[in-house]
């Protein structure tokens, strides 16, 4: 199977999207493009921190 990738892989650690997570949640942040209000976020929060983390990590972050 022939994968093109979709961008490159980026150096981020869980610590920081946690403290981009409490950056967001201080300023009462917005839903983001999805809809998805700060507090559905929050009902699934360690997962959805997760999904973020390894998302970007891996490069794939804002490709479908």
């Amino acid at each position: 199977m022939d994968r093109k990738s979709h961008g490159k892989p980026f150096a981020i650690s869980k610590q920081e999207v946690w403290e981009a997570y409490r950056k967001v949640k201080a300023n009462k942040g917005a839903p983001g493009v999805d809809g998805v209000t700060l507090g559905e976020f929050e009902k699934d929060l360690r997962n959805n921190l997760y999904k973020i983390y390894n998302r970007l990590a891996s490069g794939s972050y804002g490709h479908n």
